[in-house]
């Protein structure tokens, strides 16, 4: 572990005023879906910026209860010194604390701040599955004592709520000895504060901030202002070598004090050595071992769902996948797709199961849900895609694990989903009989992966038969088949083969665009044609354990991919000259969805391009890896240590969309192991 350091350059932070700083951000998760978030400066640019966002039972889902600490230090001439935290402070800071580093040790944040020979070091981790966070302050060096100064802001509210909203009328403080409880809206749990230390006191004194200007929030076309409450202020005094640590949590007393704020940090950094000795060899170091660790971000016990009946009664513990940070829920398609590098690729393959037979248990009329909203407890199934990934994740997940009993277990399941397929089912997704191809569109729906969707627009609607859904419907046919021979269902065996027969035929012959020497995008669309767009969903075609492209078209294919859509952080959703092209991803939300599939690099389909270059060059693994080192660089990006969802589509290939995404940590990382 102790080679799993990541310093910041400190040019990343001199400047409080320049993008890069406000770009980049950390973040910890607590294995419930709730998290901490923030700029490495302390800045609050976000909505989703706080110290503890609290993943609660439905209906409140994740919710913001502590935005942030203002942190003031007086030196033992009587001068005050702030952190980079301006926005919280009491005043307007006639001096600021220099942050000399920033820091992740085996993931976790660590800031190092300077002034006149004090050293301060500051930490932060979130126990896991607890809705509570630990803050410690450790003074490494210093002569005589410095009086630390926190004070605690809030606004209670959903985390995705805009920043305007009006706060709670009222927030009541109640103390009793060393136990501070912060309570606003009746519906929402009680803010428990502690402050562990030598020497602490604190002090009523009831602000309310004047309004914030969140940044981000500003550019995205959000509501970009708002104000913050403070009860007062905690105090503690420091000399070399005493820390004191400040507790918030919505849990109770009991779990709260139940592990001081050393065994938190030592149980955390023991949990944290597990994941990575559970992990591959090849992912126990370097780059891999920390996208093992990014990995743990996003695998959850989905708190807001615990008492789902449907999956309580299985006897399986609930898991699922958080598609990203900070504003996605879980989504099928990206569980899917994301649950090989997730768990496989780092020896979690318990909670991979778990994965699966929960999905397995939200199943309705041959669809697995597209995704979860916040806050309610019903999936949505506006998607065409997402079911057939789930035979893909089932058939690596029985490859590694040999795990034949959860196959037999929804093997009938599954003969129901092609069954569904095959005659049709909702949105109007189902196999055309003169060809066996898989058509799909509803007006109104974005059911494939470009989903992007503003109002009453779809932006790439992609009605028809779209290439990627009919290269995952061939596959799912295939493993149907092999699983059915393996049960000595020969009859039903045989039919599976028959119709991936037809589907193999069809497909060649209807998707191969022989003027531009690639696939069409959709056949049959909607206004009838085929869709000539080059994008990178053609390379299922090659890249699936059973591809549906006949392998003389493979390289020319590829060849157009590579020289279209390939970039050093994953392949254009749509090839440059196009006339829908756009090269940047950024504006308020019409804008960027505008652009979100139409030019935009998203890193996760360097996985499936890894497979695919692989296919036509067996054996040169090492060779392939040159296609993940753009990745490498960008763990100093964004969210330091992960994966951002999206990227614009030229040079410098700014980091776009959400910070962390689980199928971006997930390809890079499953790609990783397999080049080793």
């Amino acid at each position: 572990m102790d080679d799993l350091i990541r310093v910041l350059d400190n040019c990343a932070f001199c400047d409080p005023e320049s993008d890069p700083h406000l770009r980049k951000e950390w973040l910890v998760t607590n294995g419930l879906g709730g998290y901490a978030s923030g700029t490495v400066t302390g800045a609050i640019t976000r909505r989703y910026h706080g110290l503890l966002i609290a993943a609660l039972p439905n209906p409140l889902g994740r919710t913001m209860m502590l935005n942030g600490l203002s942190e003031r230090l007086r030196l033992p001439d009587r001068r005050v010194v702030y952190t980079g935290a301006k926005e919280l402070a009491d005043i307007s800071p006639e001096a600021t604390l220099d942050l000399t580093e920033f820091r992740l040790e085996a993931g976790l944040p660590v800031w190092r701040y300077e002034v006149d020979g004090f050293v301060l070091e500051k930490r932060l981790i979130l126990p896991y599955r607890q809705n509570t966070v630990h803050v410690t302050y450790l003074l490494l060096s210093g002569k005589g004592k410095l009086r630390l100064g926190l004070r605690p802001a809030m606004h209670f509210r959903s985390h995705d709520a805009p920043v305007s909203e009006p706060p709670a009328p009222y927030y009541k403080l109640s103390v009793s000895e060393d136990q501070f409880e912060i309570s606003g809206a009746a519906d929402l749990p009680v803010l428990r504060l502690i402050v562990h230390g030598p020497s602490t006191a604190f002090t009523f004194d009831h602000k309310e901030t004047s309004l914030i200007p969140y940044r981000t929030e500003r550019d995205r076309g959000y509501e970009w202002q708002g104000s913050l409450w403070s009860p007062g202020y905690f105090r503690a005094d420091l000399g070399e070598g005493d820390r004191t640590t400040l507790v918030a949590s919505t849990e109770e007393w009991d779990t709260i004090r139940g592990l001081s704020p050393e065994g938190a940090f030592r149980a955390e950094l023991d949990r944290r050595k597990m994941l990575l000795d559970a992990a591959p060899p090849q992912a126990r170091t370097g780059p891999a071992a920390e996208l093992v660790l990014a990995a743990d971000q996003f695998l959850v016990t989905p708190v807001a769902r615990l008492e789902d009946a449907r999956v309580e009664g299985s006897g399986d513990e609930m898991c699922t996948v958080i598609a990203g940070y900070h504003w996605f829920t879980d989504w099928g398609r990206d569980t899917m797709i994301s649950l090989e590098g997730l768990t496989l690729m780092t020896g979690r393959l318990n909670e991979a199961g778990r994965i699966l037979r929960m999905f397995a248990q939200y199943v309705r009329d041959g669809l697995i849900p597209n995704m979860f909203p916040e806050g309610e407890r019903d999936g949505l199934y506006h998607t065409a895609d997402a079911t057939l990934w789930f035979f893909h994740a089932i058939h690596r997940y029985v490859r590694i694990t040999n795990d034949l009993a959860t196959l037999k277990q929804v093997l009938p399941m599954l003969m129901e989903i092609i069954a569904q397929h095959r005659n049709g089912t909702r949105f109007g997704i189902g196999m055309d009989p003169k060809d066996a191809l898989l058509r799909q569109g509803q007006q109104g729906y974005q059911l494939t992966w470009m989903d992007a969707k503003v109002g009453d627009w779809v932006v790439t609607p992609r009605r028809g038969k779209a290439v990627e859904i009919n290269a995952l419907w061939y596959n799912a046919l295939r493993l149907m088949a092999e699983w059915l021979r393996e049960e000595g269902q020969e009859a039903d065996m045989r039919r599976m083969n028959e119709t991936a027969d037809r589907v193999q035929a069809s497909f060649n012959q209807r998707f191969w665009h022989e003027k531009g020497g690639y696939l069409f995008d959709v056949v049959d669309v909607e206004n009838g044609g085929n869709d000539d767009a080059c994008r990178p969903n053609q390379i299922f075609a090659i890249s699936l354990d059973h591809p549906v492209l006949d392998v003389a078209r493979w390289k020319p294919v590829m060849d157009v991919v590579t020289d279209q859509l390939l970039t050093p952080v994953g392949l254009r959703s749509l090839a440059p000259g196009h006339p829908d092209y756009k090269a940047k991803y950024y504006g308020d939300l019409r804008s960027r969805d505008a652009a979100y599939h139409q030019g935009t690099v998203w890193a996760w389909l360097i996985g499936p391009y890894v497979d695919a270059w692989l296919k036509l060059n067996p054996g040169k693994g090492m060779d392939a890896r040159r296609f993940l080192t753009g990745f490498v660089a960008h763990l100093d990006e964004a969210c330091i240590g992960s994966i951002s969802e999206v990227f614009d589509a030229e040079a410098p290939y700014t980091p776009r969309g959400c910070v962390a995404q689980a199928w971006s940590v997930a390809e890079v990382l499953r790609s990783w192991v397999n080049t080793d």
